[in-house]
């Protein structure tokens, strides 16, 4: 039989009970239905607009589903505090099988915000040996993850704990000279000033590395990163890089010292070990036998 609405001062407005199906049902075509009301307009506060008690271990005091795709089972709108708010052994748990367990968005701030006043604000666990606990993306160029505080790695005996970098090369940010040429695999030179340069004399003991970013290669650290107008290179100072290199001073093999070159920018094969002192940039990881072009090389700045 349909549900009556009931007004009280002191009681319950309505009460639902059944023993094998549910205490109490609404259906709606084009609205809610189901709606729980607290406090009223005039300033009168209440509590909870729907409350619910569960009494089974694997059950819920609120359950709400939704079959359609796209749909939400439970949503919660407070334009000036919490959309939802959990209390319990763990806040707010959220389990699917194929998407996010909890998904969160905002326009404005963080999509999801978490805090504690002991342990962790946000902890994250995954049992892939391929996923992360915690795993961040940027699909506008910015950041991943942002940590404004110290960052410490645990770790064990048996387990080793590895900072995995994908880049090739450890790299810095540097000043320039006006109208200095710095595309990547360009090899600099400090001037006067201590600004970078393009290297443009044959073992110039000024070397300071290679622009990164050349071939297939990237930076896997960038030092002294600045917010500036100004254009500050990657300098590449250990780890693999592509270099721009001249072997029409000698043909260049892999192993080979190189040195800057009077070839505005370019490395070439150190050939003379007396000179070469003070002025190498590192070690040929390819070949080229004639002419200018790019190999990766090892930064050995020595």
């Amino acid at each position: 039989m349909p549900f009556t609405a009931g007004t009280t001062l002191n009681a319950d407005g309505g009460l639902g009970n059944s023993k094998d199906g549910r205490g109490l049902v609404g259906i709606s075509t084009n609205q809610a239905g189901v709606v729980g009301e607290s406090g009223d307009h005039l300033g009168n506060s209440g509590l909870h607009g729907v409350f619910g008690v569960g009494h089974n271990p694997h059950g819920a005091g609120v359950f709400g589903t939704n079959d359609q795709v796209g749909g939400m089972g439970v949503q919660g709108i407070n334009p000036s505090g919490d959309g939802v708010n959990g209390t319990g052994y763990r806040g707010v748990f959220g389990s699917s099988d194929t998407f996010q367990g909890v998904s969160g968005f905002s326009r404005d701030n963080a999509g999801v915000f978490g805090e504690s006043q002991s342990l962790h604000g946000v902890y994250g666990l995954c049992h892939n040996p391929n996923g992360g606990g915690v795993y961040g993306t940027n699909d506008a160029g910015g950041f991943a993850g942002v940590f404004d505080g110290n960052v410490f790695m645990a770790g064990t005996l048996s387990v080793a704990k590895d900072v995995i970098l994908t880049g090739a090369d450890c790299a810095e940010h540097f000043d320039l000279v006006q109208d200095a040429v710095c595309e990547p695999g360009t090899v600099m030179a400090i001037s006067i000033d201590g600004a970078l340069d393009a290297s443009a004399q044959a073992y110039d003991k000024r070397v300071a590395g290679v622009v990164s970013g050349a071939g297939s290669f990237r930076p896997g650290i960038v030092l002294d990163r600045q917010h500036s107008d100004e254009a500050r290179p990657a300098v590449a100072l250990f780890g693999k890089v592509y270099c721009k290199v001249d072997a029409e001073y000698a043909p260049i093999e892999v192993g080979d010292l190189l040195t800057t070159s009077d070839t505005v920018g370019h490395a070439m094969k150190a050939c003379d070990p007396v000179r070469a002192f003070g002025a190498v940039v590192g070690k040929a990881l390819g070949n080229l036998t004639g002419g200018r072009g790019l190999i990766p090389i090892l930064i050995t700045l020595q």
